[in-house]
């Protein structure tokens, strides 16, 4: 199985699980995830989403001997393929649920790029984050809207251009991931951020990461306009009534 599934107190785990290609993302992995993220929306028991790796890496990236076969591929069929990583991006964006990638080893590439396209990123301090891409005579093409948006653009292109490795402080630093945590803390601080988002009203988690994406592009007036919507649905929910009540009391 190229991934492994868990649900555990609202926690489900998604573990990639090619160790022996370093967790490389081919198609049956795109797929499999594709179908978990799908069931997650679905599943009301799902509270939160952790995506990790298997073995000594967290994901090396585009699986290469998929990637170097496409090379005799027409471009309607490489847009389609690359779409489909693009496509699983956007589903964790969209998922309403929040989703974690849990890092530790490697994350290159379109490993880096599914790290960053979760909502939080939690990192041992010993992992690496690249696009070594542009060393390989490609592009870190379907990771650079995220990448542009997460480190700013003078950081980002030199990323890209480069292919330098950043440490897990170097990627935290720049804005890239959420926290760098020390190895001998890692599972327990990773535990202790799941339990707590798994305890978190899960509407008001469903709206916050929705209104945070939407804000992506939108004059000033139109963010405060799109909060004031979202503060009205939050107040409407039976969640804000009891946890409000339960504070007064």
């Amino acid at each position: 199985m190229t991934i492994l599934s868990s649900l555990t107190n609202g926690i489900l785990t998604i573990t990639l699980n090619r160790p022996e290609k370093r967790n490389a993302l081919d198609t049956p992995t795109l797929d499999a995830l594709r179908v978990a993220l799908d069931q997650a929306e679905l599943e009301a028991q799902v509270r939160v989403v952790a995506i990790r790796g298997a073995g000594k890496d967290f994901c090396a990236g585009a699986d290469l001997n998929e990637l170097l076969a496409s090379a005799e591929k027409s471009l309607a069929e490489n847009e389609e393929a690359a779409l489909r990583l693009g496509g699983l991006f956007v589903r964790i964006r969209t998922l309403p649920k929040l989703v974690v990638a849990v890092v530790h080893g490697r994350a290159f590439a379109g490993g880096a790029g599914l790290a960053t396209a979760c909502d939080l990123v939690l990192a041992t301090s010993s992992a690496q984050f690249g696009y070594p891409e542009i060393q390989r005579g490609f592009v870190p093409a379907m990771v650079m809207t995220m990448l542009r948006r997460s480190v700013g653009e003078k950081i980002a292109l030199d990323l890209a251009v480069t292919g330098r490795v950043l440490t897990a402080a170097e990627a935290q630093a720049a804005g890239l991931i959420s926290r760098s945590i020390p190895a001998g803390e890692f599972e327990q601080a990773v535990a202790s951020v799941l339990t707590a988002l798994s305890q978190t009203s899960a509407n008001a988690l469903a709206l916050t990461k929705r209104q945070f994406y939407e804000l992506d592009g939108l004059p000033f007036a139109d963010g405060i306009g799109l909060g004031a919507r979202v503060n009205a649905l939050a107040r409407a929910h039976p969640d804000f009534r009891t946890a409000i009540a339960a504070f007064l009391k």
